[in-house]
């Protein structure tokens, strides 16, 4: 999966890496249907919460439509408590 930096910079940062260092600033993620969006956010969005990186209303995840809306949220909260319960035990 190939990540894009601000659409203002529009320059490519390669193959994306999960577990890889954290991206900083704004980041862009475009793919095709299918191709693992929103595992990748929610596992960036677990990551950064983790690490202490950030707090949950800090961050910003848009998709195009309510029903893929609802499935990332749900995933997200998902993601969080898989997380939040490995963390803790």
């Amino acid at each position: 999966m190939n990540g894009r930096s601000a659409p203002t910079e529009r320059s490519a940062i390669g193959d994306f890496d999960l577990a890889g260092p954290l991206p900083t600033g704004m980041s862009v993620l475009e793919a095709s249907a299918g191709t693992g969006k929103t595992y990748t956010l929610t596992a960036l969005v677990a990551r950064y919460i983790a690490e202490g990186r950030t707090e949950s209303g800090q961050l910003l995840m848009m998709t195009f439509t309510r029903a893929a809306a609802a499935e990332m949220r749900d995933r997200t909260r998902s993601r969080l408590v898989e997380v939040r319960d490995a963390l803790s035990g």
